[in-house]
Formats: structure tokens, sequence, C-alpha cells
């Protein structure tokens, strides 16, 4: 297995792919909501494959 070297998103990234506040990523995580991201020490991070994925279904759920 290859580990994908892509540069994680952040945040901000998400945010702005998303086109929501950084706080509602905040809140979301919080409630068990919305793309999964990984804690690196005091850092969120995103897989950019993943927050892509759980795009996508949430198109396919409304």
């Amino acid at each position: 297995m290859v580990a994908s070297i892509e540069r994680r998103w952040t945040v901000e990234d998400v945010s702005t792919y998303l086109g929501v506040p950084v706080k509602t990523l905040y809140k979301w995580r919080c409630q068990g909501y919305g793309p999964a991201g990984v804690r690196i020490g005091k850092h969120l991070r995103y897989d950019p494959a993943e927050v892509v994925a759980w795009f996508n279904a949430q198109k396919s759920a409304s």
C-alpha cells in the first residue's frame, strides 16, 4: 500500500472548499457531523479525498 503524500487540508482549506465558516466546521465536529478531521497535536487536518467524498455523499442524500 502506497501512502498518499498529498498535502492535508487545514480547517481554512475545508472552509473555502465547502463555502462554510470555520466556526461551522468546529461546531459540526463537536456534533459528530461533517467530514472527518484528524488532530495532529494542536492542529486539525483533513484528507482532501475524504472531504470530497463526504461532500458527494451529501449531494446524493438530498
